[in-house]
């Protein structure tokens, strides 16, 4: 036996002599599409549970405010934006008229995902230029297709 002893998780030997063999089971390297995702929630949980569910398809980041959701936007410049409308200090209405003023960042699409409700706020949300609506609690899939369709 050469030191190495390979089952179910390789075992190493550190000894100078030996040759070093690693071998990596079931290992399958992130693949993004190199698509950017951003989610300004001031839900830290959400922001975390969201993130997690979309890392495997995307590049994803998170703000929980509308300033630093606008910066972050600035400097990762996303392929779409996922935005509560219930935020501290700025609400998501102001964030999407102030990204509707950033060259570059004009045509990101911005998928509102709140618990206000649809009734009140919908209709002012596509009027703001948000391109979808949902209510949270929303099931991965539908989020999946919105962003996808939007992205392509």
């Amino acid at each position: 036996m050469t030191g190495v002893q390979t089952c179910a998780l390789p075992i190493y030997s550190l000894s100078p002599n030996t040759e070093h063999k690693l071998k990596v089971l079931n290992h399958k390297p992130k693949r993004t599409r190199g698509s950017k995702v951003l989610i300004i929630d001031d839900d830290l949980d959400l922001c975390h549970g969201l993130r997690i569910r979309l890392q495997v398809h995307y590049d994803t980041y998170f703000a929980n405010d509308a300033g630093s959701g606008l910066s972050m936007a600035f400097t990762e410049m996303p392929d779409a934006i996922i935005l509560d409308i219930g935020l501290p200090g700025y609400d998501g209405y102001f964030f999407m008229q102030s990204l509707s003023e950033i060259p570059g960042l004009a045509g990101v699409p911005v998928i509102v995902l709140t618990a206000r409700d649809r009734f009140t706020h919908e209709w002012r949300c596509y009027d703001a230029g948000a391109k979808r609506f949902f209510q949270k609690p929303i099931d991965n899939r539908s989020l999946l297709v919105a962003i996808e369709q939007l992205v392509g």
